[in-house]
C-alpha cells in the first residue's frame, strides 16, 4: 500500500467513526449536561472532533479526497439514524435528516474557511473554520432536528470545548506529529 495513503486512511476511518459516536450517544443518553448548566444532545463532544478530524484529512489528503470523506460522512450521519419518517415534536424534519443535512453543509463552511487559513498557521486556521463550522452546524441541527434553538449555547460550548482541546494538542504534539508523518511518507 502506498504509505501516502496511511494517514488519510488513519483519519478517514476515525472521521466516520466519530460520526457513528455522535449520532449513537444521541440516541443512548439524550441531552445532557455540559457545564455551566448548560444542556446539549449527549453526541456534542464526538461532532466537535469532527470538524478537527476534517481539518487534519485537509493536511494529509487532497480536495477530492476531503469531498469524499464529507459526503461520505454526511450518508452516514443520514443512515445511522435509521428512523427516517419519525420527526421529533417540534422538529421541521425527521432526525436522519437534520443530521446528515447540518453535517454536510458545516463540513463544507469549514473547509471553505480551514483551506485560505491554513497558509497563515495551522492552529488559527482550526480554531477559526472550527468555529464557523460548529456555530453553523448546532443552528442548522437543532432549528431543524428539534424545531428550536433552545440547546444552541450548550451545543456551542461543547464544541468549543473540543476544538480547545485539539489545539492545545497541536500546539504541544504538533512537530512531533509532523516528524512522524515526514517520516512514514517519505520512506
Amino acid at each position: 500500500m502506498n504509505k501516502n495513503l496511511y494517514f488519510p486512511i488513519a483519519l478517514t476511518i476515525a472521521y466516520v467513526g466519530i460520526i457513528v459516536m455522535a449520532n449513537r450517544a444521541i440516541q443512548v443518553w439524550g441531552v445532557v449536561e455540559i457545564g455551566f448548566g448548560l444542556m446539549a444532545p449527549a453526541g456534542v463532544f464526538f461532532a466537535g472532533l469532527a470538524f478537527s478530524i476534517r481539518d487534519g484529512l485537509h493536511e494529509t489528503s487532497n480536495r477530492n479526497w476531503i469531498i469524499s470523506a464529507i459526503l461520505i460522512g454526511s450518508i452516514v450521519s443520514f443512515l445511522i439514524e435509521g428512523d427516517y419518517g419519525n420527526t421529533i415534536p417540534g422538529g421541521v424534519i425527521p432526525l436522519a435528516f437534520a443530521s446528515g443535512l447540518a453535517f454536510l453543509f458545516s463540513e463544507f463552511a469549514d473547509y471553505a474557511v480551514y483551506s485560505p487559513l491554513r497558509k497563515t498557521g495551522k492552529v488559527i486556521a482550526l480554531i477559526a473554520s472550527n468555529i464557523v463550522g460548529l456555530v453553523l452546524d448546532s443552528i442548522l441541527f437543532l432549528y431543524l432536528a428539534f424545531g428550536s434553538l433552545e440547546f444552541l449555547d450548550g451545543q456551542v460550548v461543547a464544541k468549543g470545548y473540543m476544538t480547545i482541546l485539539v489545539a492545545i494538542f497541536m500546539i504541544l504534539l504538533g512537530k512531533q506529529i509532523n516528524k512522524l508523518y515526514n517520516s512514514i511518507v517519505s520512506d
